[in-house]
């Protein structure tokens, strides 16, 4: 079908909440994309951090094919192989203990929030109590996930939300402290805030923020929907920080294209949600644990996590350097293969002349270019999308 008729079927039926690029991908192959009329496109995206092993990753693409020829779905009132092989794969990856998987970021939210709450709940039997989140974050578009999204854009339309949420500082250990009473039962944030800006925690904050946490019995919840799965140079951001969160969420790049989620936990903390606390039809679907269950494997088998070490420091590096080089540029912030370059200039613009150029980058509030591309790049990538890049800085 040709491109404008597709476009045009598009927004005939689809409901009007993205304002997509006149461009209708058609096919991948390792960090390149290629649209409907042939045009190649590098990509620094990855389907907002999500396809970590790149396009058409033959072992992937084989695995997902075979578990379709067997069995897709079966719901969760029984087992399955590919379920329980992913389940521990996520456990001895995260260093926690107990998962639920769910259909997206969004729902390991949801789930983190339920668990933190009944949780507390166990313990003194109250239902008043409050979650401290973080100002410009985001984890969500789901009611409740909205609820713990600090920006007010997000929530204005949609309240009232659900209540006993308080927003602190990022990074700003008083502004938690001050929030902090006998209520609080959690306090959530990104590892590295993602749509909020490229901004990595520091070591102080989270360091201290579990201290407080251990010395008041509050829940440390840390989001790593977009940091984690080996994107800033660790499996999980936190384990860079020497800190182990009470519940983790993670998605995006944890089926690395097949929809799923999670939130993992303590064992002493899951074991606050009982059969009928909380539950999904398609969460951890044989399909879907397949895909975890090789993403893992091809992490192990194809050194990922040393190609973001070594490739993320020298995107770092060449960042930097075209910071110093542009005016245009006011900062660059990030850990490994996630990067921002804050500019003085409209991100948008450049977003648009880099697409047409063929390169795929997308932005983050306060007016930051996002670097997150699939895993797999390299120093030659780099490289060549530096170039682009300066094109479209001129």
């Amino acid at each position: 079908m040709e491109t404008n008729k597709i476009i045009d079927m598009a927004e005939s039926n689809l409901i009007h909440t993205y304002n997509r690029y006149q461009i209708v991908f058609d096919h991948g192959n390792g960090v390149h994309l290629y649209d409907n009329d042939g045009k190649e496109y590098l990509d620094f995206c990855a389907g907002i951090a999500v396809f970590a092993l790149g396009y058409n990753n033959k072992k992937y693409n084989d695995a997902i094919k075979a578990q379709v020829d067997k069995i897709v779905h079966t719901s969760n009132y029984y087992y399955s192989e590919p379920m329980a092989l992913a389940a521990a794969k996520l456990v001895k990856a995260s260093g926690l203990d107990k998962v639920f998987f769910t259909n997206s970021g969004t729902e390991a939210i949801e789930g983190a929030i339920k668990l933190a709450k009944k949780y507390a709940y166990l313990k003194d039997g109250s239902t008043d109590h409050e979650i401290i989140a973080m100002n410009h974050s985001f984890h969500g578009r789901s009611m409740g996930a909205l609820s713990v999204t600090g920006n007010k854009k997000y929530q204005e339309a949609f309240g009232p939300l659900i209540p006993g949420i308080k927003f602190a500082d990022y990074n700003d250990l008083d502004s938690v402290k001050a929030l902090i009473n006998d209520k609080t039962c959690a306090i959530l944030f990104e590892t590295v805030q993602g749509e909020g800006g490229i901004f990595p925690a520091t070591k102080e904050f989270i360091t201290e923020v579990r201290k407080i946490c251990d010395e008041k019995g509050i829940l440390l919840i840390l989001d790593e929907i977009q940091c984690g799965m080996g994107r800033t140079g660790s499996m999980f951001a936190y384990q860079q920080y020497g800190v182990t969160p009470d519940i983790m969420t993670c998605a995006k790049a944890l089926g690395c294209g097949i929809p799923v989620g999670a939130f993992v936990a303590k064992a002493d903390v899951a074991k606050a949600l009982v059969p009928g606390d909380h539950g999904t039809t398609y969460g951890g679907n044989p399909l879907a644990t397949q895909a975890v269950s090789t993403v893992f494997d091809i992490f192990e088998e194809e050194n990922i996590l040393e190609n973001v070490k070594e490739v993320g420091k020298y995107l770092e590096e060449q960042l930097e350097l075209l910071a110093k080089e542009y005016d245009s540029v006011k900062e660059r912030r990030g850990m490994g293969l996630m990067q921002g370059l804050e500019l003085n200039i409209p991100v948008g613009d450049v977003v648009k002349k880099a697409m047409d150029a063929g390169l795929i980058l997308i932005s983050a509030s306060q007016n930051v270019i996002r670097f997150v591309p699939p895993l797999i790049i390299t120093k030659e990538d780099v490289d060549k999308m530096i170039v682009i890049l300066k094109e479209c800085l001129q």
